[in-house]
């Protein structure tokens, strides 16, 4: 068996002098990095006032408190719990579909392939970001404010911020769409509103649907959250009960979310993979 030759680590050295002989700055720059992130840890502890003992004293207290919450038990406030649960399901489902019926069409402003022009592009985009920068809760809190305490705040508040992420979401999906069916459809004669409708919704259909499926799931979490400020749904009977300290009816409270959520996932899991399995056969 042969053996391959030594290389030349003169001519190497000769012939690549930045990878042999590297300044002194490229080789602390890394290190330099690496200690700098620590020290702006280790300055945000100290800053949040951490404490080991502070920790160790409210794990404690956890203990304690998971103890009170067993066994859970709803009393006689199923009923209301139940009726709860739906509020906050209805709140998500009602908020995310309001909200990708209304950035469906603004998605396409938003479309490098369907507005060409920056100039008309960019604010659309812009626009867009604004309203997704700002999180569901503040816009509960701003909707309690504007329409009063109930679920048809909640309902605005995921609308609303929900209509930011499906805006970006769908362009995206809408530019990452084949141009082939859109050049076939315009090379039959068809104006820019037949390639859109005939070209790009199919295709980009069931990606939107997916994530409409996953934005129902994920605020079902974001209702129960908002619930607590005032918004309905079951966050605000774990609120309550909290406030009260009533902790057998808080860990019954959390059994349900826990077991909605993961229901829904279930679902939203099966449905997702139908329609994406539709559109492979397709």
């Amino acid at each position: 068996m042969s053996q391959l030759p030594k290389p030349d680590t003169d001519a190497l050295r000769t012939k690549y002098p930045d990878v042999f002989d590297r300044p002194a700055s490229a080789r602390l720059a890394m290190p330099a990095m690496i200690l700098a992130v620590f020290a702006i840890f280790v300055f945000g502890l100290v800053d949040l006032g951490f404490s080991p003992a502070k920790l160790v004293s409210g794990l404690s207290q956890l203990g304690w408190i998971t103890v009170m919450m067993i066994p859970p038990d709803p009393g006689s406030s199923l009923p209301a719990y139940l009726a709860a649960l739906g509020e906050t399901l209805s709140i998500a489902l009602l908020g995310t579909t309001l909200a990708a019926v209304a950035a469906l069409p603004v998605s396409l402003l938003a479309a490098r392939n369907i507005i060409p022009s920056n100039l008309l592009r960019f604010p659309v985009r812009r626009f867009l970001d604004s309203i997704r920068g700002v999180d569901t809760l503040i816009w509960a809190l701003v909707w309690i404010n504007v329409v009063g305490l109930g679920p048809f705040a909640g309902v605005l508040a995921i609308a609303l911020s929900d209509f930011g992420a499906f805006g970006k979401l769908f362009s995206e999906a809408i530019e990452a769409a084949d141009r082939k069916q859109v050049e076939g459809i315009r090379a039959s004669g068809g104006n820019a509103l037949h390639e859109i409708r005939f070209g790009l919704m199919p295709q980009v259909l069931p990606v939107i649907a997916g994530q409409v499926l996953y934005f129902i799931e994920s605020n079902t979490r974001s209702a129960t959250i908002i619930g607590i400020v005032g918004a309905g749904g079951i966050g605000l009977q774990l609120a309550e009960q909290i406030r009260v300290l009533e902790w057998q009816k808080v860990s019954f409270l959390i059994l349900m979310i826990l077991v909605a959520v993961a229901a829904i996932d279930w679902i939203s899991g099966k449905l997702r993979f139908a329609i994406i399995g539709q559109r492979a056969i397709a």
